[in-house]
């Protein structure tokens, strides 16, 4: 089991493309963990608007009366990919993974692979 820090730095530097990562409590929308970023791109900003994106999806999903779980919300921007990882399980209940890829320099599908595995070796 990898605590928070140590994920977060996973992502980062083992999933190619990835600019920023974090960990955020979408029932306060506060970020838990950030790595990355830049100046012009403020992660804990970025954390709180997804979370009014994945509590939208909720409220759909309730509306609609679909049962399954979100496994992943991907934003696609013309140079960005936004990809949220709801975390399941123990501890994960209410907790998303927020990943900023490179477009030009990421591969969603491995990419998607490797934040399920780091996902699965989270413990919050």
């Amino acid at each position: 089991m990898a605590n928070t820090e140590t994920s977060l730095k996973e992502a980062l530097t083992s999933i190619e493309g990835a600019t920023g990562v974090a960990l955020v409590d979408y029932t306060s929308g506060m970020a838990l963990g950030t790595m990355g970023g830049s100046k012009t791109f403020d992660l804990g900003v970025a954390a709180a608007g997804n979370t009014d994106v994945v509590r939208a999806k909720m409220r759909t999903m309730e509306h609609l009366g679909l049962k399954g779980d979100i496994e992943d919300i991907l934003i696609t921007l013309s140079s960005q990919y936004h990809l949220i990882r709801l975390l399941k399980g123990r501890g994960g209940n209410g907790l998303f993974i927020y990943l900023v890829l490179d477009a030009s320099r990421s591969n969603l599908a491995m990419a998607r692979h490797q934040l399920k595995k780091i996902e699965a070796d989270l413990e919050v």
